[in-house]
């Protein structure tokens, strides 16, 4: 199967570099000038994963993202050429699936490309394999995933998550008390292998952690100093 990808960039020649280098590994690419004229042709034609440049005319990259995240689950990777910590939060909250800060090598963009979609595909696979074996429900404290309505519910009320946080929780809801490598969530979260430079782990527990705080939850996210993560049960919270 050959996936589609859209990418939106104001600067013709990072658009042809990328274009060209995901063309010869099989991809079929659409690039834009643009994130409006991105958005007009996804909601005529999806694709399969999104790569937007955050500072562009029209619509900026993080607003394009934000209104694609509201109607769509696609793999976004965003894109910036300032290597701005509010830029790098406020993607990643605004659902974007990873970040790049240019200048980037095209190989690394290429590594998180098949580590999205190869994930997409392994969540359809996983999807399709609890629905038969009926194992639809995963509960550890007052929470419960819901492979159903994919969504995790505190006390029966659903927590907003993106999905990435979504994708993120239930992989350590699987197994909780486990202790988790930063690594290891980066290889079976994300696809990515340990020599990957992302911070998208850290950010996304950091909010995982206060999303489960908001809704009162007696599971938290305890980092394990030098280590990595783990789910904590408090048996005494409502």
């Amino acid at each position: 199967m050959s996936y589609s990808i859209y990418i939106a960039d104001d600067e013709k020649n990072i658009r042809d570099i990328i274009k060209s280098f995901l063309e010869r590994d099989g991809y079929i690419v659409s690039a834009f000038e643009n994130g409006d004229d991105l958005m007009a042709e996804f909601f005529k034609k999806p694709a399969d994963l999104v790569i937007l440049d955050i500072m562009m005319p029209g619509t900026d990259g993080l607003t394009i993202c934000r209104m694609l995240r509201e109607r769509t689950d696609v793999p976004i990777i965003m894109l910036t050429a300032k290597d701005s910590e509010y830029d790098y939060v406020q993607g990643i909250t605004l659902g974007s699936d990873d970040y790049l800060t240019k200048p980037f090598r095209p190989t690394a963009l290429l590594m998180r490309v098949h580590a999205l979609l190869r994930r997409m595909e392994m969540n359809g696979k996983k999807a399709s394999s609890a629905a038969k074996s009926g194992a639809d429900e995963l509960k550890v404290g007052n929470l419960t995933f819901s492979h159903e309505a994919n969504a995790v519910f505190c006390l029966s009320k659903p927590i907003e998550l993106t999905q990435t946080e979504l994708r993120m929780l239930s992989y350590m809801l699987q197994n909780p008390g486990k202790a988790y490598s930063r690594d290891e969530l980066l290889k079976n979260v994300w696809g990515y292998e340990s020599e990957a430079e992302t911070r998208v782990t850290d950010e996304t527990l950091r909010r995982i952690r206060r999303k489960l705080s908001v809704a009162g939850s007696n599971v938290s996210v305890q980092t394990i100093w030098g280590y990595g993560y783990r789910l904590r049960i408090t048996e005494d919270s409502k």
